[in-house]
């Protein structure tokens, strides 16, 4: 099962009815939910869906220092993994809300099929501004040159933009390979 991290966003719920129609089992928790309890559930991986703002983020930076699962960040979810791990995050140089098209620089992962270009709905308020130590760009964009990221040995993905709505036409293939990594990576278990 993944949990879908309720950070107070607008999309929090479609990410999680997105998983629904992929038949791929996920949860709905409240991102003040303890750790213990998240170890409790057992979950094959996290996703940090986005929300107004770091500071009513709750437990979300804890659960990407503290907790051993896959996780995909995405829009605010992509800033507090920044912020986590030594990036910084601040306001965009270009606020958008409108559907852009992103260059995939790393087909790996949670991209594979999907590049080199992708039509995605970007809200670009704030963004992570400085990618963390050991990061990799994924994929940048005109407005923005760190749309997504991975860290290069554990599995931490950041997306800016959003794949749980209808203007990122392929955004379920996103979530369908973020799965995929959640079921190799527990292989190794």
């Amino acid at each position: 099962m993944i949990l879908v991290i309720n950070n107070h966003g607008q999309y929090n719920h479609r990410i999680h009815r997105t998983l629904h129609y992929l038949k791929i089992p996920s949860e709905l928790v409240p991102n003040t939910t303890s750790l213990s309890e998240i170890e409790d559930k057992n979950p094959k991986g996290l996703i940090l869906g986005g929300g107004p703002s770091v500071e009513r983020s709750g437990n979300s930076t804890e659960y990407v220092k503290k907790l051993d699962y896959p996780i995909l960040g995405i829009c605010l979810g992509h800033q507090i993994i920044a912020k986590a791990y030594g990036g910084e995050i601040g306001s965009a140089g270009s606020e958008s809300y409108a559907q852009i098209q992103i260059n995939i620089q790393d087909e790996d992962d949670i991209f594979k099929g999907l590049g080199p270009q992708l039509d995605v709905w970007a809200s670009h308020k704030d963004e992570v501004t400085k990618i963390p130590p050991k990061f990799e760009i994924l994929a940048s964009s005109p407005i923005c040159d760190i749309e997504a990221m991975k860290h290069p040995e554990k599995p931490l993905y950041g997306i800016q933009f959003h794949p749980e709505v209808y203007h990122t036409p392929e955004g379920p293939k996103v979530f369908e390979n973020f799965y995929e990594v959640c079921r190799e990576y527990h292989k190794t278990d």
